[in-house]
């Protein structure tokens, strides 16, 4: 690997704190393993989605070319997974992939370049119909060359400090050139890759099923038999595990339900924390009056007091750190004393009120009411709603709080059927570049629900992406969170802490900052 590839990897990382020390006992095959998801997949495209509903029962039926890989104890590694090695010019135009060889999908079929040329294709530049979330991310890729049938050989026209972090994204599933051709749409029917497991079956309301799969390219794994994971309301997982149901719930739980799990189940469950780079933020819809006028999306910014919610929030659930854009606590994230000038982060709360007030006042809005759209994932998203409805009446402002399922939910945003909704920020690294594409132009990004057009914001998302010196990209990545809070076409809310509650059969799960990566299974094993 060379110096500017070693670069690339030590801007884009995360690293955790405090798990169990890793495990000396040799791993074990044979068993299911059961675990819960406490939402339904809104589709099994892996490319059009964003959300760990669909990542956890789907995402072990696929590889992706790099990987993260690693625990929070040491530091978390981006390898290869298709991919045997790889090389980024000294320019940063062109990466190269050396390709694995004797992969098979699960059809049988082998596993060439033409797959990731395919794959990348479809998310640069999607056919009709065809959602890409993450297209934005990969707007720079200009071609895809495949000398051989093991080289793939993407070409760029400007660098993209975040481009090896794009290549790990573990939504980035490489799906089979052969189905593609006969069908573009063959991943949002039945899931089939070259992943460890091979899907069985789903019973919508209930169930995702699948068995090991035999042929599977890294030798002696996967451990498990296989896999049943359940779909079930939050306040389910905490029962189901007690009376044995579900070994795991791998998206977090809250400290309240960790500490029910460890009283009624005492040494049968380890538990494992750490930061989470995911958080819950509130979105406007700027295509409806009075939403489009900046003074009254300030205004409800400012009525918000995170701080003084934090204590009691962090108490019953996931939600703890109080920040801007990025994490708390990274690289990125704005100094306090910068923060605390933007809307919404002023220290004195009756003031911001009173301000908010005037701005309603000023664009002629009186008795505002706000039809917000959340998701019915109690955890966090219930408290976040109830919490910001309770600061809104605080300025006279009324809210109808609609709690949707997970499909109703991403249609009511894609068909801008609410006023505010709830949403999240929620991606696999600390990269500012994952962190702000849900703030660029809706034209540009098809994740901004706020349908918001801002060519300053544009403008600054292609500098600081395709900046490489972490000085300058630091100052570029300030002005464009600066702006996007002022413009406050989203309102941040809060940083999430990670608590994982495992059965303590369940073996070599790693911990990750992101509830997205570390979830293809292949390494965990049952000590039953």
């Amino acid at each position: 690997m060379n110096s500017s590839m070693k670069f690339a990897l030590a801007v884009g990382l995360v690293f955790g704190v405090a798990s169990p020390a890793a495990h000396a006992q040799a791993p074990k095959k044979g068993g299911v393993l059961n675990f819960a998801v406490v939402a339904e997949p809104p589709t099994y495209d892996c490319h059009a989605t964003t959300t760990f509903a669909t990542l956890h029962p789907v995402r072990p039926h696929y590889s992706g070319l790099l990987k993260f890989k690693g625990d929070v104890n040491s530091k978390i590694e981006l390898v290869g997974d298709l991919a045997e090695s790889f090389e980024q010019s000294k320019d940063g135009l062109t990466y190269t992939f050396k390709l694995r060889r004797n992969v098979k999908f699960h059809d049988g079929t082998p596993f060439t370049a033409a797959d990731i040329k395919a794959t990348y294709e479809r998310i640069v530049n999607p056919q009709a119909g065809i959602l890409s979330a993450r297209k934005a991310l990969h707007e720079n890729i200009t071609a895809i060359e495949t000398p051989d049938d093991f080289t793939a050989v993407f070409k760029l026209n400007v660098p993209n400090a975040s481009m090896l972090n794009n290549f790990a994204s573990p939504f980035n599933c490489v799906y089979s050139a052969k189905k593609l051709m006969e069908d573009q749409r063959y991943p949002e029917k039945a899931p089939m890759g070259t992943g460890p497991f091979v899907y069985v079956d789903y019973v919508k309301g209930a169930t995702w099923e699948a068995k090991r799969f035999d042929q599977y390219f890294e030798a002696g794994r996967p451990y498990l038999d296989g896999y049943k994971a359940f779909f079930v309301k939050a306040n389910s997982v905490v029962p189901g595990m007690q009376g044995g149901q579900f070994d795991a719930e791998f998206r977090g739980r809250t400290p309240k339900e960790r500490d029910q799990l460890v009283d009624a189940m005492k040494d049968n469950v380890t538990v494992q924390e750490g930061p989470w780079t995911t958080s819950v933020l509130l979105t406007f819809n700027t295509k409806r009056k009075p939403f489009d006028d900046v003074r009254v999306r300030q205004a409800l910014t400012m009525a918000v007091d995170r701080r003084a919610g934090a204590v009691p929030l962090s108490k019953i659930s996931m939600l703890k750190f109080v920040g801007g854009l990025t994490r708390p606590g990274s690289e990125w994230a704005l100094p306090d004393d910068e923060l605390n000038k933007l809307p919404g982060y002023g220290t004195d709360i009756a003031k911001s009120r009173e301000e908010a007030k005037k701005l309603l006042a000023a664009a002629g809005v009186t008795n505002l009411k706000i039809k917000l759209v959340n998701r019915n994932i109690a955890e966090p998203y219930t408290p976040a709603g109830i919490f910001v409805v309770s600061e809104w009446k605080k300025i006279g402002v009324e809210a109808e709080h609609l709690q949707l399922e997970n499909k109703s939910y991403f249609d009511a945003q894609a068909s801008g059927e609410f006023d505010a909704t709830v949403e999240f920020i929620s991606d696999f690294v600390d990269d500012p570049s994952l962190q702000f594409v849900k703030f660029i132009s809706a034209k540009k990004s098809p994740v901004n629900v706020s349908g918001s057009e801002d060519a300053e914001l544009d403008k600054l998302f292609d500098a600081q992406a395709a900046t490489i010196d972490p000085v300058e990209r630091r100052k570029l990545t300030q002005a464009f969170e600066k702006r996007a809070i002022t413009q406050s076409y989203s309102m941040m809310l809060y940083w999430w802490q990670r608590i994982v509650v495992l059965n303590k059969k369940v073996k070599g799960w790693e911990l990750h900052a992101s509830h997205f990566t570390g979830q293809d299974l292949a390494g965990v094993w049952l000590d039953q």
